[in-house]
């Protein structure tokens, strides 16, 4: 047999396609606001597997994913995010502090589809390669991953929410979770009940997108 005949061909990817990419990123957005339809559990667990495509520090794959749908687990974690919302409002003041309590920050209380992404820093794949002078690469990995998902759910129509403000440590004990997983991000899927192309922060007036080239440096 002639095992370059069997050799997969990498795919061709024309100008339709590159500019079909470039729109999907330029329409990748953080979602907040969603309909409340629940989206296809196969389809969401496509999406997880997709996002396992990601590359990893030594193919060590530390990425887990817990799906949270227990209904008092999500309290706990809602919970959890409006005493941390609250602790950084207190951390603003004046006209930004007024902004600030104007923002939806989260979408906990409609997304049907809600999902705990942790690292595992004592994974047992990949030998440890990579990651022993840069440990926080496990983590970097994940990230890959997360942003692997919110592309491919993107794709699919489907909108993602990364929840930041909100205690990590709270949620690996509330979601009773291993020691040795760390929260990397709290994501809410489901349908946007709107969309737009600029980010949320700027179109409320919190954070303009900055130019790309005053965040590229050659030495």
């Amino acid at each position: 047999m002639n095992d370059c005949a069997a050799t997969p061909r990498p795919p061709q990817f024309d100008t339709g396609f590159r500019h079909q990419l470039e729109e999907l990123l330029r329409w990748r957005r953080d979602v907040r606001r969603f309909r409340t339809d629940p989206l296809d559990s196969d389809l969401v667990d496509h999406l997880i597997k997709l996002a396992t495509l990601a590359p990893s520090v030594g193919n060590s794959q530390p990425w887990r994913f817990v799906k949270v749908t227990d209904p008092d687990r999500r309290a706990a974690v809602r919970d959890n995010f409006e005493a941390c919302n609250r602790a950084a409002l207190a951390l603003y003041k004046g006209d930004r502090a007024q902004l600030y309590a104007r923002l939806k920050l989260a979408g906990l209380d409609r997304a049907p589809v809600q999902l705990a992404v942790f690292v595992d820093r004592e994974t047992p794949h990949g030998q440890g390669l990579g990651n022993r002078t840069m440990p926080e690469t496990l983590a970097y990995s994940t990230v890959g991953a997360v942003n692997t998902l919110w592309l491919a759910a993107r794709a699919q129509g489907v909108g993602v929410g990364w929840v930041s403000i909100i205690d990590p440590d709270r949620v690996r004990t509330d979601l009773d979770v291993p020691e040795a997983w760390s929260l990397v991000a709290y994501l809410c899927l489901g349908m946007p009940e709107e969309e737009h192309i600029d980010p949320e922060l700027e179109r409320h007036g919190w954070q303009d997108r900055v130019d790309p080239a005053s965040l590229i440096f050659e030495r």
